[in-house]
């Protein structure tokens, strides 16, 4: 449930705190090597692409979701480290776990983001105090740098993060939101990506002051509904509530035929179709498995599960083989199947809408393509071929049942 703000009340206290290169800090826990030298974390492939860089890496022009031949390009004496999702989230969960002991009420937007409402604090210790502080105990406590900023909102809070890295904390005093966001670029705001800002430099808009003065009706008008919403942000208005975090520890479907079947070919068919459906669930709530579970109920209601433990990823390319794999296996008895069913575990928050250190940069378009138009016109607008015969029911992955 959403914690709830009512203007009737006193401004909010929002903070948000994001941990800094936080691949990058963490392979540096690891390794002293790599402190203050150049660092790209992701497929080592020139097909690849940068999951994550340090800032030294930055300094060249690098960033994240670059292809990894331009980024070597740009800086050749960067070390290039393959990374290690498993470790990463370890690292995320310890971060989580203290923030959690310490704050009412927080949401974890990403696997190395938070946002946290303190609202009412500042009447008995002090936000930016008690935000200092658990600063300062993560950077304790794991060895990780964290950057946070605070103000009445999440959009002013997140910029201020940003403005205020690496390292860095800065608070935003309520009513000067505007003041603070009009030196900065378009850019800077959360959610204006780079064809939005293309757009609006077109406009002649490239400094935050200039879109302040434009009127909302024109920015309707060129973007619709979101043109209303980039006018709030830009003017540092954001009402968006504190969503209380719970990590989902696994997503499933199953699928119970009216008439119990052998056909092998139907099955993997809609193994395909399932697998496919999941993944995109997956990637759509920004989370990763590790973990892959086939189940089937035979006619005489004899249940039979196999599960793999595997690298993260919200891949089809890589769970499908997968799964197709655990059933073949699992389908030991050759007797009439009753039910079949798919379970992804081991679920981990990740900000990246496919694993990038195993796919390229062909791939992740892909899939990035296929997602928007699933989220655009519905799951089923892309599906493969050897899933286009099967019943086009929407599975529920959250309780299992196929509507």
């Amino acid at each position: 449930m959403a914690t709830m703000w009512s203007p009737a009340t006193d401004h909010r206290s929002i903070i948000h705190m994001d941990l800094d290169s936080f691949f990058v800090s963490v392979e540096r826990l690891q390794n002293d090597y790599f402190v203050g030298k150049p660092l790209l974390i992701g497929g080592g492939s020139d097909r690849g692409v940068v999951a994550s860089c340090s800032y030294e890496a930055r300094a060249f022009g690098v960033h994240s979701a670059m292809p990894m031949r331009l980024a070597k390009q740009l800086c050749p004496e960067a070390i290039v480290v393959r990374g290690d999702m498993e470790r990463y989230s370890q690292y995320s969960q310890m971060v989580t776990e203290i923030v959690h002991e310490a704050v009412p009420s927080y949401e974890k937007s990403s696997i190395d983001e938070f946002y946290v409402d303190l609202t009412g604090m500042e009447k008995f210790f002090g936000c930016m105090k008690l935000a200092t502080e658990l600063k300062a105990r993560i950077r304790k406590e794991t060895g990780l740098p964290i950057s946070f900023g605070l103000s009445e909102n999440k959009t002013v809070s997140k910029v201020a993060t940003n403005e205020s890295k690496p390292d860095g904390q800065r608070q935003i005093a309520y009513g000067t939101e505007r003041g603070f966001l009009s030196p900065l670029t378009v850019d800077k705001i959360p959610m204006v990506g780079e064809k939005t800002a293309y757009t609006l430099r077109k406009m002649g808009v490239q400094k935050i002051h200039t879109l302040q003065q434009v009127p909302v009706e024109m920015l309707a008008a060129v973007f619709g509904k979101m043109g209303i919403v980039i006018s709030e942000k830009a003017n540092g208005i954001d009402r968006t509530p504190i969503v209380p975090y719970s990590e989902r520890k696994s997503i499933s479907t199953e699928n119970t035929f009216g008439q119990d079947t052998i056909d092998v070919k139907k099955l993997e068919s809609i193994l395909v179709a399932m697998t496919e459906q999941l993944a995109f669930k997956l990637r759509k709530e920004q989370q990763l498995t590790s973990c892959v579970t086939v189940k089937i109920r035979y006619s005489d209601f004899d249940t039979h599960t196999l599960q793999r433990k595997m690298p993260y990823t919200s891949a089809d390319h890589v769970l499908i083989p997968m799964v197709k794999e655990l059933f073949k296996k699992a389908y030991s008895r050759r007797m009439l199947i009753r039910l079949i069913g798919v379970r992804f575990s081991s679920l981990v928050h990740g900000n990246y809408q496919i694993n990038l250190f195993e796919d390229t940069e062909e791939g992740i378009k892909l899939y990035q393509a296929m997602d928007k138009l699933r989220q655009k016109h519905g799951e089923k607008a892309v599906v493969r071929a050897v899933g286009m015969g099967v019943s086009r029911r929407s599975f529920n992955p959250f309780n299992g049942v196929a509507a």
